[in-house]
């Protein structure tokens, strides 16, 4: 559908809240998505020159477009996610998770039976869960039949049954792990007892429980049933032990659904922490493959409403790193800067980060274990699709970092092989370029490796990517021309983007088949120098060897540079500001200050004649 088309549709389309749904020429769903205004959504899409290629090729897929009005924006929300949970459209965020969670249910009988289950059965039954591990579902079971007294028979205990004396107690009563209901030794309302602890030592509040083992204890010992006592007791220390193993955070933190996110190129990794009561009861990790460059809000939110349903929680706290508009009623957002929640959200993170470099090590790493007949294979394909002077057994690869606009540095990984030889990976901090600009560090990182290279007579590499267009590409054949190594290596750019590689001089790129091995070699080096640069940058960050470029500014201090930056986000952002914007928020003096850093002292002049004048 083109803009013309598009344009004779548009006043058709309602402005209220709802989803919309586009689809190709032959009736294939594309995309679902929600908006507060329909009308104002899916006109941007035709509006405006997107960057990404995959926005594009979506946008001139589009034959036709269905609506579905809601109510409200928390309707359009939960239902965009079942709609995508139920057709998975190929542009939208695909969740790589198709496991069946295990439960605990209390069974809709009897004299209900507690067992594990991967099933849920619209019976009347009680599901409790789902848990991520089933060892800690067998773990919670271990605890509650030690404890708590239930049936495990399979016996249909009906009252009529029950008084026709149809059943004898069996080896488990005897033992003590049952107080005998088949025969009418126990009554309902003392199982149901036992059923209402279950739910509270499965929900993450074991005080009731151990109140009312502490009370039966007491009891018994004051009428001199010491045995009855003691059997009391172990219960206490039992449950008392598995709270100690459980991950307390704090009895004041309640209930809490907490979430944090990294992102790597399409993919990105969620985890979510379930906290019950102060106390961790599950972590979750997921990975979200991105079709359309979405943001971490995007994917953040689309991952909470996966995940909260999934585990049916019922928190109305939710803690995340960044803000993002959860439209669900009676649920707060909270982006903590200290505290309990905090510390909760800087485990999420370990956990998410965890998750992601155990699943690198996991992953069967393109050419890594594969026979030097398969590895040469691949590597004379990518010498004839890059129509390579020589063989590419040396790759390397470029890469820069920076942080809300600051701190910038660069990072280099090299392929040998095929296969990652990190002893030569090389880190840079930016030495000769002042603030942020991507093309001048590339040009200084690539100078310095490539002159220690040639004076320390170290081979060069056959193939160096460097990741970015155009302008990343021209930059490092500066420092190329520089050292006189035209015809030496061959050098391409990536784009982030589409994947097109670019080489220097050439108009137009190139585009390896998707699936081919030669993109999958290119993407693995890119995706490990991607990695190796955002561990460098947390290293650096986290050790705060890192200054903001607002400190180093005389008279403008930590608390001023990071006011700034946590309400613009970058120093870009803050350096665009004008002076008045600027002294509003941090008063004339530091203002004057910061203004003639980034104008000079003659733009700040004219900028006050030019405002004087209105």
């Amino acid at each position: 559908m083109t803009s013309a088309e598009f344009s004779q549709i548009s006043h058709t389309i309602p402005t209220q809240a709802g989803i919309y749904k586009y689809f190709d020429a032959g009736g294939e769903l594309l995309y679902i998505g929600k908006a507060k205004s329909l009308r104002k959504r899916v006109s941007s899409y035709f509006v405006k020159n997107h960057d990404n290629y995959k926005t594009r090729k979506l946008v001139d897929n589009i034959h036709h477009i269905e609506f579905t009005i809601v109510d409200n924006e928390k309707d359009a929300f939960l239902l965009e996610n079942a709609l995508i949970k139920q057709f998975r459209p190929k542009y939208n965020i695909d969740l790589k998770d198709d496991k069946t969670y295990p439960f605990i249910v209390i069974k809709h009988e009897s004299f209900p039976r507690v067992f594990l289950t991967r099933r849920v059965i619209k019976d009347g039954s009680e599901y409790l869960g789902p848990f991520t591990s089933v060892g800690r579902v067998r773990e919670l079971l271990e605890v509650i039949r030690y404890n708590i007294p239930l049936r495990t028979c399979n016996l249909n205990l009906s009252e009529q049954n029950i008084k026709k004396g149809k059943f004898k107690v069996c080896l488990e009563y005897h033992l003590g792990n049952c107080k005998g209901p088949c025969e009418g030794l126990q009554s309902a309302e003392d199982y149901r007892e036992g059923l209402q602890s279950v739910k509270e030592i499965l929900r993450g509040n074991l005080s009731p429980v151990l109140n009312v083992f502490k009370s039966k204890m007491q009891a018994h010992a004051m009428n001199m049933e010491f045995e009855k006592a003691e059997i009391e007791r172990k219960k206490i220390a039992s449950l008392q032990d598995y709270q100690a193993r459980s991950t307390i955070v704090s009895s004041r933190v309640g209930n809490v659904d907490v979430f944090t996110i990294l992102s790597e190129g399409n993919f990105a990794y969620v985890n979510y922490l379930r906290v019950l009561n102060g106390t961790i009861a599950d972590t979750k990790t997921v990975t979200l493959e991105k079709k359309l460059e979405e943001t971490d809000e995007e994917v953040m939110e689309y991952a909470i409403g996966y995940l909260r349903e999934a585990f049916q929680s019922l928190a109305r706290e939710i803690v995340l790193p960044f803000h993002v508009d959860f439209p669900e009623e009676n649920v707060e957002v909270i982006v903590p800067k200290g505290g309990d929640k905090k510390k909760l959200l800087d485990l999420s993170t370990k956990n998410v980060d965890y998750f992601r470099e155990e699943l690198r090590k996991k992953k069967i790493l393109h050419l890594e274990g594969k026979s030097d007949m398969e590895v040469k294979k691949v590597l004379y394909q990518l010498q004839a699709d890059l129509e390579l002077q020589e063989l590419p057994v040396h790759i390397e690869c470029f890469d820069n970092s920076n942080f809300q606009g600051s701190y910038p540095v660069s990072a280099c990984v090299v392929f040998k092989d095929g296969v990652a030889s990190k002893k030569d990976y090389r880190h840079f901090n930016i030495k000769t370029v002042e603030g942020i600009n991507d093309f001048a560090s590339m040009t200084e990182v690539v100078y310095r490796r490539y002159k220690r290279l040639l004076d320390e007579e170290q081979p060069l590499p056959q193939l160096v990517i460097i990741d970015g267009g155009k302008g990343q590409l021209g930059a490092a054949m500066e420092s190329i021309r520089k050292l006189d190594l035209i015809g030496s290596m061959t050098v391409v750019g990536l784009a982030k983007n589409e994947e097109e590689i670019f080489f220097p001089g050439d108009k137009d790129s190139i585009k390896l088949p998707y699936d081919s091995e030669s993109l999958k070699l290119i993407r693995r080096v890119r995706d490990e120098v991607h990695r190796f640069g955002i561990t460098f940058h947390r290293q650096k960050r986290s050790k705060g060897t890192f200054k903001n470029e607002l400190e180093s500014i005389k008279g403008i201090g930590e608390n001023t540079a990071t006011q700034l930056l946590q309400s613009h986000r970058s120093v870009n952002k803050v350096k665009a500001l004008s002076k008045d914007e600027l002294t509003k928020e941090v008063g004339l003096k530091k203002a004057t200050l910061i203004w003639e850093h980034f104008h000079g002292k003659e733009g700040a002049n004219g900028k006050e004649k030019q405002e004087g004048s209105v």
